[in-house]
């Protein structure tokens, strides 16, 4: 079959297009490297915030009882996003995304900011650093799924698959600054100094999303416009496959949640380490969930397939520290655990993004951050009570066997119930 020959024009500009679309997503899209950008630094205060506190607590503060108190801290990091999930929905929904997402990272900054005077003025309960959890944690469950609901928004279709990974990545940067500066803060500054940075990030990120240009793709303001929402239940109701596959992640997450109670625990009592030791298993966590991110479109076969295997090698990952107890080894099997992790989400978002509805994007995302999070609240409070009588070497043991069953539960589904056909992950001109 012979091509219709083109003017000189046309291939310039075809050459032009093609050349723009070597360039990294966040570079040659400015929105969406704006709002990417914001995210990086608010989901970093959230992790900054949470590794220094639970590492405050156990090295520092709580002497009876610290896997209990650092546990119950950590519920109620996660609680929110389960708890107001049909609140964030009906948010998310009626109001543009923008707004949403400037006024979570705005209060959220506010709060960072009174918790510093607090801290420096006199001593902190630990019932305000629930309360101050609580708080950061309610607008992070506002912030994350409207980012994730507002990708078509800021990208073409072809881009999503990069976007998503870019978003996911983020997730891994936050894990990452969150390590290198939590407990080392908390070590240098206290809570006080660990408040201050973290709401300076959450202020600065304000100010990225208000500049950054939102397309109001489908977004009718107001709640009266537009076309009625469905129920959240009816959502699910009408994707089989995917509640099968978010029941799987569900399971997994009561013993893949459980490391960032594990980590303070085995660094203080195994490695006999500080605030360093903890930066360095964090990071290395991190920077594996980072390269996840980036690489897991890159996986040939079907997303069950693949996600099951990357759930076999994390169990195994996360089991080995309970056997060898060097800490570059430990480095490592977290790294890999990492890997694992940003692979199996960037996959699997991508593949919601595709297979649910434009109209159902706001009630599911907000709907699968209340399932995958309602195991972690329940996974910090049994492992934080488990810390408290088994040694960290035993948890990691059992963090690794739980995952098996969701193993084999997922690389079942990948038989029993096809998966509509997909567009290949790997997005055209990505040369990531």
């Amino acid at each position: 079959m012979t091509a219709l020959p083109s003017s000189g024009r046309g291939d310039a500009v075809a050459a032009g297009r093609t050349d723009s679309r070597r360039w990294p997503l966040v570079l040659r899209n400015r929105a969406f490297g704006t709002v990417w950008l914001g995210q990086v630094l608010a989901q970093a205060a959230m992790r900054m915030f949470q590794v220094g506190v639970s590492w405050w607590i156990v090295a520092h503060t709580v002497r009876d009882s610290p896997g209990l108190a650092s546990g119950v801290f950590m519920a109620a990091c996660t609680l929110p996003a389960v708890a107001l999930a049909p609140a964030v929905a009906t948010v998310i929904a009626r109001f543009a995304h923008r707004s949403v997402l400037r006024n979570a990272t705005g209060l959220a900054g506010a709060v960072s900011g009174l918790l510093a005077l607090w801290a420096h003025q006199c001593g902190l309960p630990f019932a305000a650093l629930l309360a101050a959890a609580l708080s950061l944690a309610t607008c992070q469950a506002f912030f994350d799924p409207c980012l994730t609901t507002s990708v078509p928004e800021l990208v073409d279709d072809a881009d999503i698959e990069a976007a998503t990974g870019f978003e996911l990545s983020t997730q891994s940067l936050a894990g990452l600054g969150g390590a290198l500066l939590g407990a080392l803060t908390v070590d240098r500054a206290g809570v006080a100094g660990l408040a201050a940075g973290c709401g300076a990030a959450y202020l600065a990120a304000a100010l990225l999303v208000s500049s950054a240009r939102f397309r109001n793709a489908g977004i009718t303001p107001g709640p009266s416009g537009g076309s009625p929402r469905r129920p959240l239940l009816r959502i699910l109701g009408d994707l089989p496959y995917v509640r099968r596959i978010l029941i799987c992640f569900t399971a997994a997450n009561l013993f893949t949640a459980a490391v960032f109670v594990v980590i303070p625990l085995y660094t203080h009592s195994v490695l006999l380490g500080g605030g360093g030791t903890v930066a360095l298993l964090e990071a290395s966590l991190g920077v594996g969930t980072l390269i996840g991110a980036f690489t897991g479109a890159l996986l040939p076969g079907q997303p069950t397939v693949v996600g099951s295997y990357c759930l076999a090698v994390m169990a195994a990952a996360l089991a080995l520290p309970g056997l060898v107890t060097n800490r570059p080894a430990v480095a490592g099997c977290l790294a890999v655990a990492g890997w694992c992790a940003g692979a199996i989400s960037v996959r699997f978002v991508a593949l919601f993004q595709r297979l649910v509805p434009a109209a159902d994007k706001p009630g599911f995302f907000a709907v699968m951050q209340a399932i995958l999070g309602a195991s972690l609240p329940i996974a910090s409070l049994l492992f934080g009570f488990a810390g408290d009588l088994l040694s960290p070497r035993t948890l990691c043991l059992v963090q690794g066997a739980g995952l098996v069953p969701a193993v084999r539960a997922l690389f079942l589904l990948g038989f029993r119930s096809p998966a509509p056909p997909v567009a290949d992950p790997r997005p055209v001109g990505d040369n990531r």
